[in-house]
């Protein structure tokens, strides 16, 4: 089983991130790789097992289902299933937690998948870098320290 884990201090309070990232719909509204989302079914986006059917900019599609969700402890975990990429089994979580010496929000996104031994460097780096570090570079510069 492959692994991935990035993390990042952003520097404002974890309630203001937490507000920017909840809604399992809107990545498109922070995230720079993703072009549109909607949440199939119309049901809310905060409804376990919910699924969010997102377009990348480069025209790929995913859709994504919510596993759990946690207001108190800021987090949201969810699962692939379907995507372009060569995995199976891929199962992420983002999670917020504060930063008691001054108002900033340490955040951390790690996933687990299987998939074929010669595409997991690809696909660590893929998702480390693309999605992962790219979101936590956006919120950055969004709350001001690029």
């Amino acid at each position: 089983m492959a692994r991935v884990y990035i993390s990042s201090v952003i520097p404002t309070s974890v309630e203001q991130v937490w507000e920017r990232v909840r809604d399992f719909n809107g990545m498109p509204k922070w995230h720079p790789r993703i072009r549109e989302s909607r949440i199939e079914n119309a049901e809310p986006a905060d409804k376990i097992g919910c699924i969010r059917n997102f377009q990348l900019q480069s025209g790929d599609t995913i859709r994504e289902q919510l596993l759990g969700m946690s207001d108190y402890d800021m987090f949201y975990t969810y699962a692939i299933l379907e995507s372009p990429m060569p995995l199976e089994n891929y199962v992420a979580t983002l999670r917020l937690t504060k930063v008691t010496d001054g108002a900033q929000c340490f955040a951390e996104w790690s996933a687990e998948f299987d998939c074929a031994l010669d595409a997991e460097e690809e696909l660590l780096d893929g998702i480390g870098t693309n999605v992962f570090q790219a979101g936590f570079d956006a919120l950055k510069r969004h709350f001001g320290n690029a």
